[in-house]
This record gives structure tokens, sequence and C-alpha cells, in this order.
């Protein structure tokens, strides 16, 4: 059976949503059956109408399913997608995340290889903390954090960062090397996720 991948990912202006779908683009190459979920918007409908481009892009996604406990439950393997707050994880993620101990308590998420992937305004905004923030929840969970590392030359391409693949959206949209770097990312999930599973 093919490895299961939950792509589950926060995104206020489209940069974390498109390196998102490429995730699961590069875990479904691999063989896996991938569910792409956004996690619930917490923002009032002020401060999204304040910025256009937050507008835009909530009404363009509404299509994705909202995540749920059960995609956690459902999946072999997980890749959590969140813009940077401050260095850290975005609060809408981290409001799904703080919702799993029900599942933690009857060990459903350890054992699992998971990976993370984000975008802050700038090359230097944070990046690398929120992924690092990202797996302290991670390790709690006693998950096997599968970062890209240096293992493949896109990684290079599109940056270098070894703990997840990043995009400082204030320069656009994710250009073509950072998606190939984000569909890496998914199709070595998948592979750790199918070794695992044996």
């Amino acid at each position: 059976m093919s490895p299961k991948v939950a792509v589950i990912y926060y995104s206020a202006t489209g940069t974390v949503y498109q390196l998102a779908k490429a995730v699961a683009e590069g875990a479904e190459k691999a063989g896996a059956e991938v569910r792409v979920r956004r996690v619930a918007e917490l923002a009032p409908d002020a401060a999204i109408d304040s910025n256009p481009t937050w507008r835009e892009h909530v009404e363009a996604t509404r299509h994705v399913e909202v995540a749920t406990l059960d995609d956690l439950a459902w999946a072999d393997a997980y890749a959590f997608g969140t813009p940077t707050r401050y260095g850290n994880v975005a609060a809408q993620l981290k409001q799904f995340l703080d919702s799993t101990g029900g599942l933690w308590q009857q060990g459903a998420l350890a054992d699992k290889p998971a990976t993370g992937f984000t975008s802050a305004g700038n090359a230097h905004g944070g990046n690398e903390s929120t992924l690092l923030a990202l797996y302290n929840t991670l390790h709690h969970w006693g998950s096997i954090i599968v970062s890209p590392g240096y293992t493949d030359p896109v990684v290079y391409a599109a940056g270098g960062n070894p703990y997840g693949t990043s995009h400082p959206g204030g320069a656009g949209a994710p250009g073509e090397e950072k998606l190939e770097a984000a569909r890496y990312q998914g199709e070595r999930l998948t592979k750790f996720a199918a070794r695992l599973r044996g």
C-alpha cells in the first residue's frame, strides 16, 4: 500500500500554499496518497480585509478542506507549512497543533516521519527559527524529523535551508527553484514513510 501523507498548512497570502502544493506533488511523485489541508483561519475579517492579497487568497482557497484530527490519524507522514510570525509558528497552525493532545496521549502521532516548510517576508526573517520551533512539537509527538538537509543539489539552488524549504515572501511568489526544493522535500518524506511501513 502507498504511504499516506498529510500536507497541512496555514497561508495568509498564498506563498505557503504554493509550497504546500509543491510538497504534495513531490509526495505523489514518490507514490504517496496525499491529503492537502488548510487549518482554520482565526484572524477577524477586519484584519483580512486590511490586506487585499490576504482576502483574495482566502476566497481563492475556500475549496481546500480544513484540517481535522482525523487527517492526522489517517496519515503515515506529515508535512506542515507555516509563515513565520516573529520567528515562530503562525497562531493558526499552532492552534491546530495544540488540539492534538488526545491523539498524542494515545500514541497515535508517534514514530511517524514529519517535516516542515515556511516563508518569511525576507531571507533572514525567521525562517530557520520557525522550523525549529515547529519541530519542538514534533519532538514531543515522537515524530521522526525528515529535514531535507544538504542531500540534493536542489536544496542549494533554493537557498540552502537544511531545515526545510523556505521562501522570502517579500520577493514575490516562489520561483521554480523553491518549488523544486519543496517537491524534493515531499518526495524525501514519502520515501522515509515507505521505509518505515516496511
